[in-house]
């Protein structure tokens, strides 16, 4: 087991992992910052700031895996998106969802090319609402936090159980000819 610490938000970060890491056969890029606020005050540095952590970060660190090819032929790679801006557009979660949305989109891409030289499988992961800190974050309150809940059909909000066990599915060859798709968890929220 080996544990490699980098700032992501910084390029000098990206380049310092890139020299620490060996060759992989499976990746989680799992990077995420929320922001909730109407587009109106949706400034650009609000716009940079959330792509910088949601979208550019782990793209770089993707991009420069392959191109140096630390990921080896058949690995798999899978990015932690968001239903988000893609399945389920609400009221001020613009900016976080076009970062997912974005994610999601370049994940089709890196799909097509790394198959066709590599077979490397790319696909992502889009929880809805996921018991973490992130959604205790104070941006709503308890009465609309449980409103929101009942609203999924399962009654809950997902467990990082309930992503981390598709994570392993996709990293395992029982996806093996799974690439390029959206593996949506959301309790039915999109249903």
């Amino acid at each position: 087991h080996q544990q490699f610490t980098a700032d992501l938000s910084a390029q000098a970060g990206i380049n310092s992992l890139i020299l620490q890491l060996p060759s992989l056969e499976g990746v989680v890029l799992c990077a995420g910052k929320g922001l909730t606020l109407p587009i109106q005050f949706s400034t650009r540095e609000k716009f940079d700031d959330i792509f910088s952590i949601n979208f550019f970060s782990p793209v770089e660190l993707l991009r420069q895996m392959f191109k140096k090819k630390l990921l080896v032929k058949n690995a798999s790679v899978v990015m932690i998106a968001s239903i988000g801006g893609i399945h389920r557009i609400t009221f001020g979660n613009g900016v976080y969802g076009a970062s997912k949305s974005a994610l999601n989109s370049i994940m089709r891409f890196c799909a097509r090319e790394f198959a066709s030289s590599r077979k490397i499988r790319v696909n992502s992961i889009c929880p809805g609402m996921i018991e973490t800190p992130l959604i205790h974050r104070g941006t709503i309150t308890e009465e609309q936090y449980d409103a929101d809940r009942k609203q999924t059909p399962l009654q809950r909000y997902g467990h990082p159980e309930d992503v981390a066990y598709a994570v392993i599915y996709l990293l395992s060859d029982a996806a093996s000819y799974m690439t390029g798709h959206e593996l949506v968890i959301d309790g039915g929220v999109t249903a």
